[in-house]
């Protein structure tokens, strides 16, 4: 993490999430990315069967972006530890992650800390 690759170097990664077979961690923490990186991420997990701990926290992914990240969960069977803590992410994309979790049946570990969410 922090090295300010933003969307476009976000972008750029998720290209290569959805052909990789090997690599099992991610983590691009710290680096300045918002909704669209956060989005082409989320596309990759729907076809990345390898990738196990991604940690994409302290960015500014927001709603929209755990939103995107809470679709991919319904389908990805892989992933086991997931950090999108301190992104800005507040009732809307908690309640994204939450109903993503009631199908998802992979992931044992989910920090959500450092956000806005309320109740």
């Amino acid at each position: 993490g922090d090295n300010g690759i933003k969307d476009n170097g976000a972008k750029a990664i998720a290209e290569a999430l959805k052909v990789n077979s090997t690599l099992t961690q991610l983590d691009v923490g710290v680096n300045g990315i918002e909704v669209n990186g956060a989005q082409a991420i989320a596309e990759a997990l729907k076809v990345n069967s390898t990738l196990t701990q991604l940690d994409v926290g302290d960015n500014g992914i927001e709603d929209d972006g755990a939103q995107a990240i809470a679709e991919a969960l319904k389908v990805n069977s892989t992933l086991t530890q997931l950090d999108v803590g301190d992104n800005g992410i507040e009732d809307d994309g908690a309640q994204a992650i939450a109903e993503a979790l009631k199908v998802n049946s992979t992931l044992t570990q989910l920090d959500v800390g450092d956000n806005g969410i309320k109740d």
